[in-house]
């Protein structure tokens, strides 16, 4: 045995390794590594393992106080921190005492009616099609792009959202307005899913339980992609080429130029379209329950701030300057 293969594995490696082998998305893995990494160069470059609950307050308390970090930034530090020290050093931090950064109670941005009509309306193609299905459905940027054939019912008129905000699955309406350009759409990714097929490709990427379950079910059309990349790229993790979904910075940037195009100048993202589709329903009546399980909310509490957006214009009352002749 070499003297390099005797080496153990870096302290980064074994944390995304850690990552890994708990199926964490690649983004999580990412922002863990990057977060450990600061830890270790805020303490000059010391090993975590000579680190302890003292050295971790210091951090995470100076992000909030110095840097000025935002509250879900610092909770993002800290959830790295956490899985840093128990599993990877096996070493469970105890007794944080943390300056918390502050949480600011904030109202959704939502478009009116017209708005979205604006902002729709200067949408084309396929931009056109996904940003009608986030305002139509209130799914999150990321659930629309992950979309997969089988998850959608046009019988029943409805979506399933697989493994959304805490790896929960929901169900949400199917727009009627969506579905001849998405039937459309189907027929294009499908051309796409044959032509790799017929290239030696066309296995999508697949949660690691499914696969190992069902090998063949990668290459099957129910489980492509329907918003699927124009190319095929190499997966970062396993090096294999095939294709993957849209990138979800093209998506944001698509409907951030329509906003803005539509002379909108509140301060409007893709999200704006889910928070739209939830005042709107609960504007036209819709039971505040329904709409929290459309939306995948664990509290109701999360729902109802949209109903403070709805009281924001003026809460029903009539101003004393417009009584005055």
């Amino acid at each position: 045995m070499t003297a390099s293969a005797a080496q153990p594995p870096k302290l980064l490696d074994r944390l995304r390794h850690a990552c890994r082998v708990r199926h964490f998305s690649i983004r999580t893995e990412d922002a863990y590594a990057a977060w450990a990494e600061r830890f270790i160069r805020f303490h000059g470059i010391k090993h975590p393992g000579e680190l302890a609950e003292p050295e971790v307050n210091a951090f995470l308390t100076h992000l909030a106080v110095e840097r000025n970090v935002a509250a879900s930034t610092q909770n993002q530090a800290l959830a790295a921190l956490l899985f840093l020290y128990e599993h990877v050093l096996g070493k469970p931090l105890d007794q944080l005492a943390i300056v918390r950064a502050n949480r600011p109670r904030r109202l959704p941005v939502v478009l009116t009616p017209d708005e979205v009509r604006l902002v729709l309306g200067r949408l084309d193609g396929v931009h056109g099609l996904f940003g009608r299905m986030l305002y139509g459905t209130g799914m999150r940027l990321l659930e629309c792009l992950r979309l997969r054939v089988k998850d959608i019912d046009f019988t029943l008129r409805q979506i399933t959202v697989r493994g959304g905000k805490g790896d929960k699955d929901r169900v949400t309406v199917l727009p009627a307005g969506v579905i001849a350009d998405l039937h459309e759409q189907l027929r294009t990714a499908r051309r796409l899913h044959e032509a790799d097929l017929a290239e030696g490709f066309g296995r999508v990427e697949l949660p690691t339980a499914i696969e190992r379950k069902y090998p063949n079910a990668a290459a099957e059309w129910g489980w492509q992609y329907v918003f699927p990349s124009v190319k095929r790229s190499r997966d970062p993790r396993s090096g294999v080429e095939r294709r993957h979904h849209l990138h979800e910075g093209a998506m944001s940037r698509a409907i951030s130029e329509a906003i803005r195009s539509a002379g909108i100048t509140k301060h409007a993202t893709a999200h704006t379209l889910r928070h739209s589709f939830a005042t709107h329903l609960i504007a036209d009546g819709t039971d505040i329950r329904t709409v929290q399980e459309l939306l995948g909310h664990e509290s109701v509490e999360t729902t109802m701030i949209y109903t403070h957006v709805l009281n924001r214009g003026g809460r029903g009352v009539t101003s004393p300057l417009d009584r005055m002749g």
